[in-house]
């Protein structure tokens, strides 16, 4: 089997920021990385299903809900996964921006009742609103 993009990239280099990993179909693909690959510091599991649920929400309801394909976590639990279509960086990071500084004032989690959610006692609003603060720090240094 060929080995996939995002297998192919040294996660020994790969640092902290915004990515833009390519363009395929029409979808950009955009490694949102919030801590260092390897690094002994991961976004705990709770955190991560709260900013997902978050972020997809903002993302969902801003005024580039139409270009949003897809919001969520990677495996490795060191950032997330932006899929658009019809957004370049700048608008990209722009977006961003404006999301998570709406997210890191979130007092209730989106779609977090049972009957919402496949795993609705999984999330932490504290250390989701925590890492999405610090992220926000990162976009704003860009």
């Amino acid at each position: 089997m060929d080995k996939i993009p995002s297998f192919s990239k040294n996660h020994d280099i790969l640092e902290i920021g915004l990515h833009e990993c390519g363009t395929a179909h029409g979808v950009s693909t955009f490694d949102l990385r919030f801590k260092k690959p390897n690094g002994g510091d991961y976004l705990s599991p709770k955190a991560c299903h709260t900013i997902e649920h978050i972020l997809a929400t903002v993302l969902r309801n801003s005024d580039k809900k139409d270009c949003i394909i897809y919001f969520g976590p990677m495996g490795c639990r060191t950032g997330f996964y932006l899929l658009t279509a019809g957004l370049d960086y700048t608008q990209v990071l722009d977006l961003l921006k404006q999301s998570f500084a709406a997210a890191s004032v979130f007092t209730e989690i989106p779609g977090s009742k049972r009957e919402e959610c496949g795993n609705y006692l999984e999330h932490d609003l504290n250390d989701a609103i925590h890492e999405c603060k610090k992220y926000l720090e990162i976009l704003n240094n860009l």
